[in-house]
């Protein structure tokens, strides 16, 4: 297709300089803005390589539409995981790490920044507190009333597995410094498939990753 093009754009140039010749006469004359202008495209025709001619018949490459897309989705991975640094700690990095520990570890790399989702959205909604560690310990202190089952089970919080808690701590620190959330939809709430709490019935479900179910 752009051999065509280039040979299209060379004949069109080919033409114009033929159809200037017979005007050439006009052009000699200053006093012919006509002839002026032709003579100024004849020159410009002459002068330009057949590279730049070639050029012309050039189709520009396609941008891809999904380059953003395949960008996000190489995030759900463990080798971009891997090839992360030790994220920076702090206190709302510590919380957001525990809760995926114990909410999302045993779920893909994709689930568990789908629960960090439902954690960040929550941050950002007038109804939650503001904070991420705010969130994940509103309620706790009451028994199985808390938002998140692991801080108000009676069971201790313990890391056994410092593997897990590591590449977790990446996935917190990328949600942390502003990673898109495309994955919940705007998400404020999740379940997993193992139960069926009656809250689910009033709120509009928006995405179904692994064994979690995700709504708002």
């Amino acid at each position: 297709m752009n051999q065509l093009l280039q040979k299209m754009a060379v004949s069109l140039c080919l033409t114009l300089a033929v159809f200037v010749t017979p005007y050439q006469a006009a052009a000699q004359d200053a006093a012919s803005p006509f002839g002026s202008l032709l003579l100024q495209d004849r020159a410009g025709l002459v002068a330009m390589s057949g590279e730049r001619i070639a050029a012309m018949g050039t189709l520009p490459s396609p941008r891809s539409t999904s380059k953003s897309a395949e960008m996000l989705a190489s995030k759900y991975s463990t080798k971009w995981l891997s090839s992360q640094p030790k994220p920076q700690q702090d206190a709302e990095w510590r919380c957001l790490t525990e809760a995926l520990y114990f909410e999302a570890r045993g779920e893909t790399v994709k689930g568990q920044f789908a629960v960090a989702e439902v954690i960040m959205n929550r941050v950002e909604h007038p109804r939650y507190p503001n904070s991420v560690c705010g969130v994940i310990k509103q309620g706790t202190g009451r028994k199985y009333a808390c938002q998140f089952t692991f801080t108000c089970d009676g069971r201790p919080e313990v890391i056994n597995e410092p593997g897990s808690f590591a590449r977790l701590g990446k996935v917190a620190r990328a949600m942390l410094d502003g990673t898109e959330r495309a994955l919940t939809g705007g998400a404020t709430h999740y379940h997993t498939s193992a139960v069926a709490p009656s809250w689910a019935n009033r709120l509009t479900r928006t995405a179904k990753i692994g064994v979690h179910r995700f709504y708002r």
